[in-house]
């Protein structure tokens, strides 16, 4: 009897997570912050983008909205960051994975796609832009809280 396929392998846990977009603008520092809010403390977590961009005020009022932040996050690239060393790498657009898995080619490292919308690409009014940003927001909530269950340390009922 077959039985379902596990979206992320949960039999080794990671020490260190790392989450990568292009900029480091929008969808890695939410994964960042809602990941830190979800697992256990004592997992490195960070994000980083293929460039750096600018920071998103959008970014910060949808985070607010369920009481996280980013603080005061700056965007940076793979090359600002303190520590190199992480055990899996999430990424969330087509250009981080490639980049991601470049890097890594020659390193017992787990790299994992988890397509994400840019919500820059959304037009209209204000709330219109906002909603998209929340679409962002939950579908990194949902993802985290599935794909790394075997990890949590709290659901989003009780963070």
């Amino acid at each position: 009897m077959a039985t379902a396929p596990t979206p992320e392998p949960k039999s080794k846990r990671p020490g260190a997570i790392l989450f990568m977009c292009g900029f480091n603008v929008i969808r890695s520092p939410m994964a960042e912050a809602i990941a830190k809010r979800l697992l256990p403390h004592d997992i490195y977590i960070q994000s980083a983008g293929v460039r750096a961009g600018e920071r998103d005020p959008f970014v910060d009022a949808v985070l607010e909205e369920v009481g996280l932040s980013i603080g005061r996050h700056q965007p940076r690239t793979l090359d600002e960051l303190e520590d190199d060393f992480f055990d899996l790498i999430v990424t969330l657009t087509p250009e981080a994975h490639h980049t991601a898995l470049e890097l890594t080619r020659s390193n017992a490292i787990d790299v994992v796609y988890w397509p994400t919308m840019d919500p820059t690409a959304a037009t209209g009014t204000r709330d219109q832009t906002l909603d998209a940003y929340r679409e962002v927001r939950d579908h990194l909530w949902r993802l985290i809280e599935q794909r790394l269950s075997g990890l949590n340390r709290r659901s989003a009922e009780t963070a």
